[in-house]
């Protein structure tokens, strides 16, 4: 281990552990928000850019990739996921 890992990580409280409190994570981001309109529901990922849709932020007609994220997150239900793609599906078989 690097001498500057074992100094941070000495000590009754490291300076690694201090670091660490100050982050925060997200508890959501924009590809499993009901708000984000992929384009590709079969195919989306944290890479993708869309619209974000919610009633507040439209009239902006924002832009946001999938790993994206705000405090107006509501996550998707699984059965909303599911029957976005069934619909997409249908689509992709009419169209091809």
């Amino acid at each position: 281990m690097s001498s500057f890992l074992v100094s941070i990580m000495s000590g009754p409280e490291s300076e690694l552990q201090k670091r660490l409190k100050g982050i925060q994570w997200q508890n959501g981001n924009c590809l499993s928000c009901i708000w984000f309109a992929t384009t590709d529901p079969l195919n989306a990922d944290l890479l993708d850019r869309a619209k974000c849709i919610h009633p507040k932020l439209k009239i902006y007609q924002l832009v946001v990739s999938g790993r994206d994220w705000c405090n107006l997150y509501e996550e998707i239900k699984q059965k909303q996921i599911e029957r976005k793609q069934e619909l997409a599906l249908k689509a992709e078989e009419k169209s091809g």
